[in-house]
């Protein structure tokens, strides 16, 4: 069974009397525990695509189906309560809250979405930072870790509601090639361990050379996938 099946998806933007098509009818699947990476230059509709993959921004035409749930039309309402039951973010800023510690920052999708106990919270946070390498880091800000331990931090707060995808979009572009290899290792090591599948959205070779399928967009079109190791097809 397929975790995610796009039909002729399409989105278009108005901008004044001005259509911009950014996704122009595509079709895909992509299996569950998979490591699937969507390339292309700039303007050709990577982040879109993750946007609606990820219930954000919902397509114009065509149908999604993420995780059993078709998602092509769900209310604002719904959609926040499916992205918090089935999936996880990865950014390439971290978005990490400043003012709250590691181990808040990776709890918090625990108390906003889920509300989960206090101490099955804490369990499952100290669960996901040892998973990370993180677990003596939880005290800390922030401010006060690295750039490539702010990005562990990330993928623990992705995983820790268990879910069925995550989706990064350019979750290397902002790390060094050694720290953004550790961070690829332990990607690929939580979808083994967790059987959580990964979407990119990247311009990244060291992703790109990872991951099991490449989907290529250009133009909002999606053309046929270069690496077919399995995962995925068009």
């Amino acid at each position: 069974m397929s975790l995610i099946v796009a039909k002729e998806l399409e989105k278009t933007y108005i901008a004044g009397d001005i259509k911009v098509h950014a996704i122009r009818g595509v079709d895909f699947t992509i299996a569950p525990a998979s490591f699937v990476s969507f390339i292309g230059p700039s303007g050709s509709g990577k982040s879109t695509l993750l946007n609606m993959i990820g219930s954000l921004d919902p397509p114009t035409k065509g149908t999604l189906v993420v995780a059993g749930e078709e998602i092509t039309s769900i209310s604002r309402k719904e959609a926040a309560r499916f992205r918090g039951e089935h999936i996880g973010f990865v950014f390439q800023d971290f978005n990490l809250i400043p003012v709250l510690t590691v181990a808040e920052n990776v709890e918090y999708p625990l108390q906003m979405v889920q509300n989960w106990p206090k101490a099955k919270r804490r369990a499952r946070v100290k669960e996901v930072l040892e998973a990370v390498g993180m677990s003596d880091q939880g005290p800390k800000f922030p401010s006060q870790i690295s750039g490539g331990q702010k990005q562990r931090v990330a993928v623990a707060r992705a995983l820790v509601t268990n879910p069925k995808l995550v989706l990064a979009d350019e979750p290397t572009a902002n790390l060094d090639r050694e720290t953004a290899g550790r961070i690829i290792d332990l990607m690929k090591k939580m979808r083994d361990e967790f059987s959580t599948t990964f979407v990119f959205s990247t311009h990244d070779p060291r992703i790109v050379e990872n991951v099991e399928i490449t989907f290529t967009l250009e133009d909002g079109k999606l053309l046929r996938d270069e690496k077919p190791m399995g995962g995925g097809h068009v």
